[in-house]
Order: C-alpha cells, then sequence, then structure tokens
C-alpha cells in the first residue's frame, strides 16, 4: 500500500526531472570543458523531448505512451527515454576554431538546468516532509 502511494504521487515524475538535470548537467559541463577544443560540436539533451515523454510517462489515460524518437521513429516507452537521446546542437554559430561552443549559451544553460533540478529537488523534500508529518501525527494518535 505504501509503495502504491509512492508511485501515484509525483515523486517519480520529480525523480526522473532530477536525474535528466543531472545528466544533463554533465553534457553542459563537458561542452564547457571544451571550449578551446578544435571542431567540437556541443552536445545537449533535449528539454522538449524529455517534457514531451514524461508528460506522456505520467499521462493516466494511457497504459503505454508512443513518442517519435530522432533516428529510431515512433516507439513505445515505459519510462522518459530523453536522457539516452543526447543530440547535436546545430544552431549555434560555426567559430573559425570550427567548433559551435558559445561560453555564454552553456552557462545560461547551466544555469536554467540547475534552477529545474532544485524545483524538482525543492518538491521532493517538501513531500517527503509532509510525509513524516503525516507519519508522526499518526503514531501519537
Amino acid at each position: 500500500m505504501f509503495d502504491s502511494w509512492l508511485s501515484n504521487s509525483t515523486l517519480p515524475a520529480l525523480e526522473q526531472t532530477a536525474v535528466f538535470a543531472q545528466k544533463r548537467h554533465q553534457l553542459l559541463a563537458g561542452n564547457l570543458a571544451n571550449l578551446d577544443t578544435p571542431n567540437y560540436r556541443t552536445r545537449d539533451l533535449s528539454l522538449t523531448e524529455f517534457q514531451a515523454q514524461l508528460k506522456a510517462a505520467t499521462d493516466p489515460l494511457r497504459s503505454r505512451a508512443t513518442t517519435y524518437v530522432p533516428g529510431k521513429g515512433q516507439q513505445s516507452i515505459t519510462q522518459p527515454q530523453a536522457i539516452e537521446n543526447a543530440r547535436d546542437v546545430s544552431k549555434q554559430i560555426l567559430y573559425h576554431d570550427g567548433g559551435d561552443v558559445s561560453l555564454e549559451q552553456q552557462v545560461t544553460e547551466i544555469s536554467k538546468n540547475q534552477s529545474m533540478h532544485n524545483t524538482a529537488i525543492a518538491l521532493m523534500r517538501s513531500q517527503f516532509q509532509t510525509l513524516q508529518v503525516a507519519i508522526r501525527e499518526s503514531a501519537s494518535a
């Protein structure tokens, strides 16, 4: 019963969001680390794709979601797979060394990504605190 309560809450979606943000942060940090590497192409995870897959996975009206995965067409998913679908970011300017890393763009993306991660963790913490209060109240009653 307790396990079903947790799986029916927003905790699994918040957990997936935190994991996605962590994996994306690793890619964005790698982009910064390769700022001066000639011909380096930035890597990123699609936030839009992750959000669509998370929505499909948490939609109670669907037992199995179907989504478009770049290079693989329509696929059924049971949980967000955006983490494994790293994509090349090709909308940026190529510099004289052949690379496309923009310091300003990467710092902006890292900042937005950190905000998403911090929000997910704060919401999870709040839900756990609420659960602790409920447990203490029922134990004392």
